[in-house]
């Protein structure tokens, strides 16, 4: 496990309520690391403590496009085939 130190006076400056700071602080890590390609999609929304369906629409209120390659694409289109 990781533990990241926040200085005390960027705490304070903080505009999230005390009692969902941390709350608040992991999904906006989370976002930011899936948008930026670190983290990946299931790892992201876990790191976010959302299902998919909850970080999915999370991404969308936060206008983060989902990372969908063609990879990712012919994937799907070959279970759909399966089914």
């Amino acid at each position: 496990m990781l533990t990241l130190k926040i200085p005390e006076d960027v705490e304070i400056s903080l505009k999230i309520p005390r009692t969902t700071r941390e709350k608040e602080l992991m999904r906006q890590l989370a976002i930011r690391l899936y948008e930026k390609g670190i983290l990946g999609f299931g790892k992201a929304s876990k790191l976010a403590d959302m299902d998919y369906w909850e970080f999915k629409e999370l991404l969308y209120r936060e206008n983060v496009a989902l990372n969908y390659d063609v990879e990712e694409l012919e994937k799907d289109l070959k279970n759909i085939k399966e089914l």
